[in-house]
């Protein structure tokens, strides 16, 4: 629909504000994605290519009516945040640039940002707790450090502020992290998981915490407070108290369309505890949690590095299961199936290398897994076709940390990612079920 068939391509900005066919943000990866009341996309940040500069971004672009217009931030990469008075809107804030952040949109339309990698406001880089709201053209910082790093705090900064657990408190802030997921439930609130960060010590390392934003507060909802943590299982199917996923990156989310969290995937922390710091250690189980009812482990293992079982295109069974992968895109539709799209992991033949990147395509439906299209077998190049011009041949190119929305028609769209040659991309797809 958009961008180029080549790698690497710096962004076409135009000017700000101002729609045009030739506009297109540049290569990246890992960016944060929105979609309006409207159906708009809009992308914030990654790490990739700017106008003619490279590296963190915080770049704000609205995708509507088939052109891409820039909105805010920079056309030029490495940019400090210029936070103004927390709680106070400003034309002047800005988030600074980063990437792997996560997003919501809440039940009013606005935007929100949370933590990455990146730039803070004094232009040091590394992980951020910073929380961002971007409503009516204007951001406002919320909560959280404007520094990556502070010596003369506890913890230099980055350790979070648990508190009590499921009491909110206006002291309570998730520490710096990056690669976890989110959700947003029908009532707006913001719901925050895992990813790679500080716990309440001020450690380093996986997490497995569950945090919720709502009224202006943070609540650490479920999870542990310190990092390492293995997977407590249960019994599939069945929510209990005392069930968690392990701490883990990079993995899947989508919120149901009764309100529940949906988990799958990710690398980190198995059922055993074990964590494989030297070598590839995918995750496939998918998890729901219910607010109220706690975590049940829904599908998938509880052991590493799972191979996909693929069954037959189109065709969904009770055995279909998707590789254990990290970084893969997800959907949710208007009947509340889940789609998953490509990530770095397993294919349907068991082996792997350092880079192993994925183009399939999944439905999850009334409990079970559908391969859609895409290859079962990892690293495969795409099929462009006509631009504009949607035939059964064309498949992205096997990618992860890309982005994803779902239109109001219940069309699939996907954006840039790292591909199967080990660059940035900036294409643009439609997947119409």
């Amino acid at each position: 629909m958009s961008g180029s068939s080549a790698v690497n391509q710096f962004g076409t900005y135009g000017t700000q504000g101002v729609a045009a066919p030739g506009n297109t943000p540049g290569a990246r990866v890992s960016p944060v994605s929105f979609t309006d009341k409207s159906g708009n996309f809009w992308l914030f940040g990654g790490f990739g290519l700017a106008a003619s500069t490279g590296k963190d971004l915080n770049d704000l672009w609205k995708y509507s009516n088939g052109e891409w217009t820039w909105v805010s931030g920079s056309n030029q990469s490495e940019q400090a945040g210029i936070y103004g008075t927390q709680g106070v809107p400003s034309p002047n804030n800005v988030p600074g640039a980063r990437y792997e952040g996560v997003g919501w949109t809440d039940a009013q339309g606005s935007f929100w940002v949370f933590g990455g990698t990146g730039i803070d406001s004094t232009g040091t880089r590394g992980g951020l707790n910073d929380l961002w709201k971007y409503s009516s053209g204007q951001w406002t910082w919320m909560a959280g450090s404007a520094l990556e790093f502070d010596p003369t705090l506890p913890y230099a900064q980055r350790a979070g502020v648990y508190g009590t657990q499921g009491v909110p408190s206006p002291a309570n802030t998730p520490g710096a992290r990056f690669d976890a997921i989110s959700w947003a439930d029908p009532s707006g609130s913001l719901w925050l998981f895992g990813g790679s960060g500080w716990d309440s010590t001020g450690n380093g390392g996986t997490l497995n915490d569950l945090w919720k934003f709502s009224n202006g507060q943070w609540t650490w909802m479920a999870g542990s407070n310190l990092q390492g943590q293995p997977g407590v299982y249960g019994t599939q199917g069945i929510a209990a108290a005392g069930n968690t996923p392990g701490g883990r990156t990079l993995a899947a989310a989508w919120t149901g369309a009764e309100g529940n969290l949906w988990l799958f995937s990710g690398q980190g922390y198995s059922s055993a505890g074990v964590s494989c710091l030297y070598g590839p250690c995918f995750l496939n189980d998918l998890w729901k949690y219910t607010p109220g009812t706690g975590w049940a482990w829904m599908g998938g293992t509880n052991a590493f590095n799972q191979v996909g079982i693929y069954g037959t295109p189109g065709v969904p069974a009770p055995t279909n299961i998707p590789g254990g992968r990290t970084g893969a895109v997800t959907f949710a539709d208007a009947a509340g199936n889940f789609w998953l799209f490509g990530g770095n992991g397993m294919d349907s033949t068991g082996t792997y290398s350092a880079f192993q990147q994925l183009n399939d395509l999944w439905k999850y439906s009334d409990g079970q897994w559908t391969w859609i299209s895409g290859s079962s077998v990892a690293m495969q190049s795409g099929t462009y076709g006509t631009q504009g011009t949607p035939a059964a041949g064309n498949v992205p190119t096997a990618r992860e940390w890309a982005v994803g929305w779902t239109d109001t028609s219940g069309n699939l769209w996907l954006f840039g990612g790292f591909n199967s040659s080990g660059a940035d991309l900036n294409d643009l797809w439609e997947y119409q079920p």
